[in-house]
Order: C-alpha cells, then structure tokens, then sequence
C-alpha cells in the first residue's frame, strides 16, 4: 500500500509526524509532500499545546523533511490520502492545486483521512457537504457552512467515519484515527491487546515517547506511560532535539504529555515489553535504583525491551548490556562500550538493532525501523 501525506509549513508537529512513522513503521511506502517545494525540503512544524488558556498555545516545533515532490504527484498511485492539521490548512485550503488533489481521491473513494484543521481543506474541496465529519471545535462553523454534519467530538481524541473520509479533532485521538485509516486500506492488526511499559521522564524528547506510544496503541495495545514521582494524569514536559547545523542537536520546549499509570508498585511480570525513550530524561532516571530494578526484570525475563537514542544510559547503569550488540546516540558510545556491549556504529542514522530480546536505535529518525523491530518481538503485524 501507498499513502500520500499533504504537508505545509507550521504543519502540527504531531499530527505529521505520528502518522508518519507509524505507517512507515507497519510496512505501508508514505510520500510527504508540499506545494512549492521539492524532496528534501523542510516543513516547519507547529507545537500546539492546551493550557489552560481560551485556545491552544504554539511554539516552534521539529523540522520536517519532505520526500517527495508535489508536483509530481499522482492520485492514481496511491491507497489514501492523509491530511494533518495546524496551520497549513489555512493557506492550504486556498491552493488550486491541492484542492483538486483531494477531489480527485475523494472522487475514487479512496480513503482520506483528516484532522484537527485539516477539515478546513475538506471544506474548500467541497467534500463534506451532507456527510458526517468532526473536527477541532473552533473549524465547525466553516464545516456547517460547507454543508457538513457536524459531529461534536466529546473529547479531543473523538474521530467519526462516513463512508471514505475519517475525521479525528486532534493529535490525542492518533490511535484510532490511524487504526481506522489502516482498516479503511484494507489492514488486519494481529497478535493485539500485549501490554507495553513506557518508562517516562521530564524532558525525554518529544516524538521519541509519542510516535511509539500512539503507535503502538492504534495496533490496540494497552501502553502504559510511568515517571517515577508521578502518577497517572500527571504530564512530563519534553524536549525537540533536532538535527540544525550545530556540531550537536539543538532542543526547543515541546508537548507535555500526559502519563496514564502509576510508578508505584508497576511490576514487569505484569507487561509484554518495555520501551525507553530518549532526550535528556535518561540521564537522571539512570540514577534511580527502582528503574534499573525495572529494566533488570524485563532483560532477566526475556521479554522485549526497546531503546533509542540516550535511553541506552539506562540499559547500561542497568548493568544489562553486556556482550550485547547495542547502537545509541554517537554522543552515548562511551556509555555503551564502557558496559560490555558491542558498538554498532548507526550509519546512517535511521539504523535499529535487534540483539535477542533488545531492539536499540539512535535517534527518532530511526522510529519506522525501531517500531517495526519491536512488533517483531512482541508479535504484532499489520497485513493487507
């Protein structure tokens, strides 16, 4: 299968993002794509964030990087078409070019699906008119008046289906708002309900907690989210490392995100897997004895257990590395050979690793691979 993802600059970082490397991750080809510019450009992403204030904060998120070409696009070549929200919907609603795009797959009744904002380029295609479709609150009056159904999303994770077009309000609602979209392509999820610990910290980087996580949970899993000191509705601020030029990465505030269990008294006979993300987090949670006992009993015991970037600091203040072929962040080598483990070398960056039950990766570039490798271990598939 073959997904088309329509991209522009102060796109959601999420809402881009997620379903990216989620699909990429569950063996689907994905073109990103944005009028004006080429393969190898860059979207500037949008951190929209609820604080408490009358609407959503924005801060500058992580850089996106295009891989295709959208004027080389055609709709006959792909399986659906997926539009994220943000900012771009407002000028993009306002495009000729993408307005015709998205008649055409809705006139093929391919699957679209979109969120948040990207509702308002359904309005100006004129695809809504008499169907149902939900959106984030602020977008009803314009899908009213394009002749929608609105559909009042009780929560911010709501998402309806009429017919080909899947509508979800925002990011929170990803799991099924991309499960839907798999089942619309024709996808069957096997090996579901495994158990998954995330282990959390304040300032773990941003997609390397969510793009698993949501992942995960679309394939309808029970992911737990943890942080030692913090109980289940407590949120870990993150951090955006990304890839600018400097000699290391740079970090800018990202979402918080909310936690979903209590550290206390988790135990590892009670999962199927554990994941660790990156981002600064690590080095502190590397210092606590109940984490390390954590990890300790999900290595002892076999289980699957996932890594990336500078969560590899915990496997080896964990002492669980040892004669392991193990990659990280380049900056965590010293980490990871001073334990035992066998570097390998992540070249380039996006390369994972499976050693028995440890799947190991570099950076969030890496998540398709990372992803993949760990539903390999916990024997989960997505098939069409």
């Amino acid at each position: 299968k073959k997904v088309l993802l329509l991209c522009g600059d102060y796109v959601e970082d999420y809402e881009v993002m997620v379903p990216f490397q989620a699909l990429l991750a569950y063996g689907l080809a994905v073109d990103v794509v944005c009028p004006g510019k080429k393969a190898g450009d860059i979207c500037r992403t949008a951190i929209h964030e609820s604080l408490g204030h009358q609407t959503y904060s924005e801060s500058r998120g992580h850089n996106f990087a295009l891989n295709a070409n959208f004027d080389e696009v055609d709709p006959d070549k792909y399986n659906g078409l997926i539009i994220p929200g943000g900012r771009a919907p407002e000028y993009l609603a306002m495009n000729e070019s993408v307005l015709k795009l998205v008649e055409k797959f809705d006139e093929s009744q391919k699957p679209i699906a979109s969120i948040c904002h990207g509702q308002l380029i359904l309005a100006a295609a004129n695809v809504v008119k008499g169907r149902k479709c939900t959106a984030y609150p602020p977008v009803k009056p314009t899908l009213i008046s394009a002749g929608a159904h609105w559909v009042e999303p009780d929560t911010m994770a709501f998402c309806t289906v009429d017919g080909n077009l899947i509508t979800g309000a925002t990011y929170k609602g990803h799991p099924e708002f991309i499960r839907l979209f798999i089942k619309a392509l024709g996808g069957q999820i096997s090996g579901s309900g495994k158990r998954i610990l995330f282990i959390c910290g304040d300032y773990m980087e941003d997609y390397e907690v969510a793009v698993p996580f949501q992942s995960l949970q679309a394939l309808e899993c029970h992911v737990d989210a943890v942080c030692p000191g913090k109980h289940a509705g407590d949120t870990c601020p993150t951090a955006v490392h990304d890839f600018e030029g400097d000699q290391t990465y740079s970090e800018k505030p990202g979402h918080n995100f909310a936690l979903n269990a209590d550290f206390e008294g988790v135990n590892a006979s009670s999962y199927d897997g554990l994941v660790i993300p990156g981002g600064r987090a690590p080095e502190y949670l590397a210092l606590n004895a109940r984490v390390l006992e954590l990890v300790r009993g999900f290595m002892e015991s076999g289980k699957p257990v996932a890594s990336i970037c500078h969560g590899q600091q915990i496997l080896s203040a964990a002492g669980v590395l040892k004669g392991k072929k193990c990659t990280a962040y380049p900056a965590v080598k010293l980490n990871v050979v001073l334990s035992g483990a066998t570097w390998v070398e992540p070249d380039p960056i996006h390369r994972c690793f499976t050693d028995g039950n440890l799947v190991t990766g570099a950076a969030w570039p890496g998540h398709p691979e990372f992803i993949a490798q760990f539903m390999a271990l916990v024997g989960l598939r997505v098939s069409f």
